[in-house]
């Protein structure tokens, strides 16, 4: 059993991670076609949007809660360098992979499946769809970045919707009214749209909340290609991709990566089941899949 900070003692990681991504999943609907999703849209689900927020269970409410009051400027550069300096453990992907597996908590009654086989349900389903092998290795490492729990960091640092830090928070970010707790608001310099960034400037230059997204992303920058990279580190940017909010900060390379980031996210979003694939007869595939792009351990 992992252990839990204090205040979250009631709810175990990995519930609180399926609940969040039941509620992304609900909040998210999976567009009718291509052509019918505009991300740019201001008027895009606004009334659902709000609805999701009513009904969201009272421990994603209160995931958000701390998320939002806790993630500023300081944090996310703070966790940086804490974590960017990849001095916690030595290990392969597919170790990696066993190692997230120990978040599973025995006592949930929601799911019967491990983390390892949530990650193998993406990456098989674009498998299934004959996509490019770097794109299948995406799905399947994209969410082993949630090793941070078990560094002993709470949900709220882990998970979650991203958004940028260092300039002000848009209201199309789920549960807004969070960020009046959040230290950064009394800070003017920090609430302008562009605060501490330049128009254009390039989301790489942007510090966005902390979480998985970026951890793992670091830790294959120099494995994957672009496209994959950008599928790994904005995948949970819903502001951005499923928003159209932030565009001011983007340059044309982000734009022109858009849309593999809403291609991977229907993969991440839409394959979750109860169906588990089977680690042990697929783990010969994925070994040989993984040495193509990594070396046999990485930092971490």
């Amino acid at each position: 059993m992992v252990k839990l900070p204090d205040d979250e003692k009631s709810h175990s990681d990995h519930e609180v991670m399926d609940q969040w991504e039941d509620f992304v999943k609900e909040r998210y609907p999976k567009p009718h076609s291509e052509e019918a999703f505009n991300p740019t849209d201001p008027n895009k689900q606004k009334e659902a949007f709000r609805d999701y927020e009513q009904n969201a269970r009272p421990s994603v409410r209160e995931f958000y809660r701390q998320n939002h009051t806790h993630q500023t400027y300081d944090f996310v550069r703070e966790k940086k360098k804490q974590y960017l300096s990849f001095s916690q453990k030595e290990m392969g992907i597919w170790e990696a992979a066993e190692f997230l597996n120990t978040l599973v908590d025995d006592s949930d009654p929601d799911t019967n499946l491990s983390q390892l086989q949530h990650l193998l349900q993406t990456s098989e389903a674009i498998r299934r769809d004959d996509r490019p092998r770097w794109m299948i290795l995406t799905g399947f490492i994209h969410d082993l970045g949630k090793v941070l729990c078990l560094y002993g960091e709470p949900q709220w640092a882990v998970v979650g919707d991203t958004f940028p830090v260092g300039c002000a928070f848009s209201d199309r970010i789920v549960f807004p009214e969070f960020f009046a707790a959040n230290p950064d608001m009394a800070q003017a310099e920090l609430q302008t749209p562009l605060g501490v960034y330049k128009e254009g400037c390039g989301l790489d230059a942007v510090h966005l909340s902390w979480g998985h997204d970026e951890y793992v992303y670091q830790i294959a920058k120099p494995y994957l290609p672009a496209e994959g990279l950008y599928m790994l580190r904005y995948h949970s940017f819903y502001p951005w991709h499923r928003e159209g909010q932030y565009d001011y900060l983007c340059n044309q390379t982000d734009r022109s990566m858009l849309k593999w980031v809403l291609d991977f996210n229907q993969y991440d979003l839409y394959t979750k089941s109860h169906e588990a694939p089977d680690p042990v007869a697929l783990k010969p595939f994925y070994e040989d899949l993984i040495a193509e792009f990594f070396p046999a351990t990485l930092k971490w």
